[in-house]
């Protein structure tokens, strides 16, 4: 069994396909597919199905991932620490970010990390919240930044960056724009404008609403926060966003932008950056996290 073998593996199952994890190996599909029969071989187990549309590990298959990504991280990390003896920085690093967040949240400091670290490979991914924390947990990521309204899922630790309360935006000439503040109960009395299950921010509302007894009508799901507020502007629905969205140039731009109104009892959200219990796995990644929190000394 060779390191190639294993790395292999790990790709064509996080990829999805055997061409797709040919190309982002740079190798031949046929070489993939004959290395990975290889490996089968040696084993003596089919460690993967597949099927017309996509590849999927067999049972066989899940129990040696674990060990087959333990041991291509180990390789890393001694190439790694190789690396920070000499002065330089390499290695990899994934992070994830909600799609539903601002693109400068995380495209500002990890654009710069990765221009100053070019020996560093850097990528970016988008997802619900619930999506990148399955993500961290399974070590395709590093880290993320994602809305959570409590206490963070077992197997993962954080700080949290923002807190802030939610709102009601509602289109300008409407009667509600004049209140002061608006009841939960309100909020089941027209469409509700929201994020879909899964990101953060929906989680912290549906809690929200579910702890005062209230059954809200969602007429309409968008992970774009810019295009909840377009459909509240023109009257949809109350969107419940965070209120700094509603000040995005975006949204300020429009012809007659949304009005926000307070919520009553104040709803808030955090904004976290995760990691895995434990810390990051190398030097890149915790040399990524002291620019995302200075000072903190994650380890």
């Amino acid at each position: 069994m060779e390191l190639r073998h294993l790395r292999y593996l790990v790709t064509v199952v996080d990829e999805g396909t055997v061409t797709a994890a040919a190309q982002k190996l740079h190798v031949a599909q046929p070489g993939v597919s004959a290395q990975l029969r290889q490996l089968e071989r040696e084993l003596g187990e089919t460690l993967l199905e597949r099927g017309p549309r996509a590849v999927v590990p067999t049972e066989a298959g899940r129990a040696v991932l674990p060990h087959a990504r333990a041991a291509l991280a180990a390789v890393d990390g001694a190439r790694d620490a190789v690396a920070a003896l000499r002065g330089l920085l390499r290695g990899r690093v994934a992070v994830g970010m909600a799609s539903s967040l601002p693109d400068t949240v995380l495209a500002d400091p990890v654009g710069a990390f990765a221009a100053e670290h070019p020996g560093v490979d850097v990528t970016l991914r988008e997802g619900t919240a619930d999506e990148l924390a399955a993500e961290l947990r399974a070590g395709r990521l590093d880290a993320a930044v994602v809305g959570h309204p409590g206490p963070l899922p077992p197997g993962l630790e954080g700080r949290v960056l923002v807190e802030e309360p939610l709102v009601a935006a509602v289109a300008a000439d409407d009667e509600l724009a004049g209140r002061a503040a608006l009841d939960l109960d309100d909020l089941a009395r027209r469409p509700l404008i929201c994020l879909p299950r899964g990101h953060g921010l929906r989680t912290t509302l549906d809690a929200a609403l579910a702890a005062h007894g209230v059954t809200a009508r969602v007429a309409f799901e968008a992970g774009a926060m810019s295009l909840l507020l377009r459909l509240a502007a023109r009257g949809a629905g109350i969107a419940v966003v965070p209120a700094p969205a509603v000040l995005a140039p975006a949204v300020q731009a429009l012809e007659r932008p949304p009005v926000t109104v307070a919520l009553r009892p104040e709803v808030r959200t955090r904004l976290y950056l995760v990691w895995r219990s434990g810390g990051p796995g190398g030097p890149a990644a915790r040399a990524l996290l002291d620019r995302l929190l200075p000072g903190s000394d994650v380890r």
